[in-house]
């Protein structure tokens, strides 16, 4: 949960944002990498993906969630308690006020610049509201299609949380309705006629002032709380339409344990487990290419993100404790422009890591073949080295996958790394990937193969 709400008051209730040391902080590049808000080639981000809401104002809270992930486990559980309440009682908020109707009443009516009629006398309101009605009849039908959405949205509300099985909803659900139901309350809100109002000139700016004047924080503050639980809603039905499991929050020493773990994109993928913490801090991963391991890499990643928005996650099981930090190092690229080399840039990405440790923070960070950008001596001694040293740091959990099979036998007996691998079926016929994780090392090489199979030694053979 990133926005613990105030509950109502006199003045326009004011959201109280977390502080910084109550997120998870994902840098730039780790957003790019788990594809939150693009998509590198793909049709779908994350946020398309979990971008369910009926309005424009729910689309930006649910960025805003999606931006700052919660490291407070009372903060999760309030989200996660709250999406639970709307899976088991999904009816309830399908009396929520209509998309389009809230959509207009908010970016037309109360962000427009609109004439208002500011007198409270009641002889120079009258003189004010014929003015109006004579030389502002564009602006006036404006106003009265505002006044009455307006009008509409308050009685939906009432009915909304008039529900029974609103009455302790739980979660991050119980500030937000009772707040709605305070600024409900309120003698000029509650004023509002229970039926639809017609066209009357004095009813309608009498209205239209209290509104855009008198209670404008509370009708902004009341959208801004549809816009909440909209999200929220988003958030349950993405939970609930995929089959996610909602995790289990645990405290103590960083740890992830989850059975049956998939990436939310692969179609009919194969789930599998993980299982990080103070006795194993560290997962080595080998296996040829197409294995499976980047994607892997990626379902363990994007597990650990959602669970820290609150939400649930593609697994049959998933338990965790909290970090403040998410690294990912899967698509590094060197920038000519700044003279730095793909090695280089994997060093600083590493770099980053280590700091973030440096600093006390707890930390989960996942990288993908590191120190490809060298010869390979090079980056077998900074692979043995850096694993070995991430090993050791009880704030830290990593997962590094690595093609240099040979670094098995000098981390096989190293009691915090845990080694596993995927591989492929070879016959005669094309190679096979089950995609299944397995305990151990790899020892398969396939590279000569997949140069044989694709036909590539025989097209340069042809034309010697």
């Amino acid at each position: 949960m990133n926005t613990v709400l105030a509950a109502g008051t006199d003045t326009q209730p004011v959201p109280r944002i977390l502080a910084e040391p109550d997120l998870m902080l994902l840098d730039a590049h780790t957003v790019k990498d788990l594809e939150i808000f693009e998509s590198d080639g793909g049709d779908t981000c994350l946020f398309d993906f979990c971008n369910l809401t009926r309005t424009a104002g729910g689309a930006k809270v649910l960025r805003r969630r999606m931006e700052r992930p919660s490291s407070n486990p009372a903060c999760i559980g309030a989200t996660q308690k709250a999406l639970s309440y709307i899976i088991a009682h999904r009816p309830v908020f399908t009396s929520q006020p209509l998309a389009y109707s809230t959509n207009l009443a908010d970016q037309h009516y109360m962000r427009e610049i609109l004439p208002i009629v500011t007198d409270e006398n009641p002889i120079e309101f009258s003189f004010s509201v014929f003015a109006m009605w004579v030389n502002n009849d564009h602006h006036y039908f404006s106003i009265v299609r505002g006044v009455q959405l307006i009008c509409e949205m308050i009685r939906v509300l009432r009915r909304f949380a008039d529900q029974a099985e609103l009455a302790s909803p739980g979660g991050e659900l119980s500030p937000l309705i009772e707040e709605m139901r305070t600024l409900l309350a309120r003698p000029k809100i509650s004023g509002v006629p229970r039926l639809k109002i017609g066209r009357g000139v004095w009813k309608i700016l009498r209205l239209d002032q209290t509104f855009r004047l008198h209670e404008k924080g509370t009708i902004n503050r009341l959208l801004q709380i549809i816009y909440e639980i909209d999200a929220l809603v988003a958030m349950a039905d993405v939970t609930a339409k995929h089959n996610f499991v909602m995790p289990c929050i645990e405290t103590g020493d960083l740890r992830i344990q989850a059975e049956g773990l998939v990436h939310p994109f692969v179609k009919d993928a194969v789930d599998n487990p993980v299982e990080l913490d103070k006795e194993h801090r560290t997962l080595f991963l080998t296996g040829p290419n197409m294995a499976g391991k980047t994607t892997y890499l990626r379902a363990v990643a994007t597990a650990v993100y959602l669970a820290h928005i609150g939400m649930g996650v593609p697994a049959r099981r998933f338990h965790f404790v909290a970090t403040q930090r998410l690294f990912s190092s899967i698509s590094l690229n060197d920038n000519l422009s700044d003279g730095v080399s793909y090695f280089r840039a994997e060093a600083l990405r590493v770099k980053a890591i280590a700091q973030a440790v440096a600093d006390g923070y707890s930390v989960i960070a996942l990288m993908d073949e590191p120190f490809k950008g060298t010869n390979v001596k090079d980056a077998l001694d900074a692979s043995l080295a850096i694993v070995k040293r991430f090993a050791t740091k009880e704030n830290c959990l990593s997962v590094f996958s690595s093609h240099l099979i040979e670094l098995g036998e000098q981390l096989s007996d190293n009691n915090q790394v845990d080694c596993r691998f995927f591989e492929a079926q070879e016959s005669d016929e094309q190679l096979r990937f089950d995609y299944v994780l397995h305990r151990g090392v790899s020892n398969q090489r396939l590279g000569m193969r997949v140069l044989r199979e694709e036909g590539i030694f025989s097209l340069l053979d042809g034309h010697l």
